[in-house]
Order: structure tokens, then sequence, then C-alpha cells
């Protein structure tokens, strides 16, 4: 039989408070409003290192020449190309979708953005390396929904949620709602299920009031990413919700969740779904 533990009284509780060393300060919350937003829902977010083909404080003029020319689907693709090619490449090396000489064209591209130079042999190089084009891409939606929408942007976000991995790539807040953006560059034949899995971990554990899963790609959501959330959200309810589409290839898993496609254009789409959001927060119209 196990033995009873006495109570500590009143007098040794205060004793034993009283002797401990005063807590450690906190820290405040963060000015911008994504991450203080995250932080008033227990979370502890940090900042990634961007991870980026030039530098984040160029000149305004040069990040805007750069977020315009990323907005040509085929240029995207070649710059990932370039990405995964530190040591340099030839124009079509960093592309399959284009001839030889569009190829070269967009690689003079690159080094007309200050992005590349030249090589010996018609070769080009990065003069920055990335680890990969998804930095880029955080970046850029960030800029393009901050300026469309009026959105106050975060991306890279750590959130310091226990057994949540990966980063938020893209948080942002408008109207006092936050709004959640997961960015996948590689096309969808590279999901899984994991992935997918990881995505509506961090949903759960931030409680965003809108969310986008967002993939740079041309290719249908329907034949692959579509029922691989079927299946995910069918392991917590019996029958989850048809997708319905909203525009091209955007579509809403529910009202408060959204798979985009950049068919016709990416921020367009992400702009449409991100309204949806919003409107299905409203109050019921009179």
């Amino acid at each position: 039989m196990r033995p009873v533990r006495r109570r500590a009284e009143a007098r040794e509780l205060e004793l034993r408070a009283a002797s401990r060393a005063p807590p450690t300060a906190r820290r405040g919350a963060p000015i911008a409003e994504p991450l203080a937003m995250l932080v008033r829902r227990g979370l502890n977010p940090r900042l990634s290192r961007p991870d980026l083909p030039f530098n984040s404080k160029l000149p305004e003029d040069a990040l805007v020449a750069i977020a315009a020319r990323l907005h040509h689907y085929a240029f995207r693709l070649f710059l990932r190309g370039a990405i995964l090619a530190p040591a340099g490449f030839l124009p079509t090396e960093a592309t399959r979708y284009l001839a030889a000489e569009p190829a070269r064209a967009m690689a003079e591209d690159l080094v007309t953005l200050g992005l590349a130079e030249r090589r010996g042999g018609g070769r080009y190089r990065l003069l920055t390396r990335a680890r990969s084009f998804g930095g880029t891409l955080e970046w850029w939606m960030a800029r393009e929904l901050g300026a469309r929408l009026g959105l106050a942007v975060a991306t890279g976000v750590r959130t310091g949620a226990r057994g949540v991995g990966g980063d938020l790539d893209m948080v942002a807040t408008a109207e006092g709602k936050l709004i959640y953006v997961e960015l996948k560059s590689a096309p969808p034949k590279h999901l899984t299920d994991a992935e997918i899995g990881a995505f509506l971990r961090r949903v759960r554990a931030v409680r965003p009031d809108v969310t986008l899963f967002a993939m740079d790609t041309a290719l249908r959501l329907g034949d692959r990413v579509l029922p691989m959330f079927e299946g995910a959200l069918s392991q917590d309810r019996d029958t989850p919700p048809a997708p319905r589409r909203l525009v091209h290839d955007t579509w809403s898993l529910t009202p408060h969740v959204y798979v985009v496609s950049a068919k016709e254009s990416l921020v367009e789409n992400a702009c449409r779904a991100i309204a949806e959001g919003l409107r299905a927060l409203a109050p019921p119209a009179p």
C-alpha cells in the first residue's frame, strides 16, 4: 500500500513561493500584426532567414522589376530551373518548356535584372545562391497580395508550436482576420500525403480565419491534389464536403480553406480565394 503524502500547509506553500526567483521577463508582442496575432494564439513565432537568389534590400525599382517579371509563369519555371543549377547552366538546361531562343532571352532577362552573369560557352550562373524557388515564390506572393489587398504580411514564419513542423510560408492580416497561405513551387506529382498532413496540423495549431494551399502549377488539381485532400479530411469526418470550384482551377474545400493553382494567374486566383474566405466570415446579408 502506498503511503499517503502529507499535504503542505499554507505557511509552507507561501514559503516555497516566496523563495522562488522572479520569472524571466517575456518579450513584448511583435510590432508586425501577423506575428502579433500568432502570439495572441499562444504561439511563439520567429522569422526564418530569407532564401532568395537576390538581395531583398535592393533598390525598390530593382525589386519592382523582379516582381513584374515573376508574373510570367514560364519565367518562374525558368528561374526555378536556374536555382537548381548553382554551378551554371545553358538556357535550355533550365527549362523543358521553351525552345532555345526564348530560353536564351530569359537567361538574358536574369542578367538584366541583376540576378545572373554570363559565363563562357553560352552558359549563365546566378549571382546569389538559393536553396530552392520556394523563398522567391513566398517573397513575390507576399509582395503582390500585400499591395493588391492592403494586407500586412510576414513570410517564412516558425510557429513555435509543439509537434508542428515546417514554417508558415505566408501569414497576413486584414480586417482583424488572420490569413495563412501555404505555397508549393513543385508540380503536383511531388506532393505527398505527409505534406498535406503536416499542413493540416499547422492549420489546426494556428486556427487562421482563411487558409490557402496554393500550388504554382498550371496542371489540373483534380487529378491528384483534390483527391489527396479529400482523403486527408475524410480521416476526421465521415463525409467531408465536396470541393467547390470558384474560378479556373481554384477550389473551396470548406468556407475557410481553399486550394489554388496558377491556371491563368496565381495571384488573381489567390485574391479571389481570400475574398471568398472573408465574405464567408461576414454576417448574413439582410
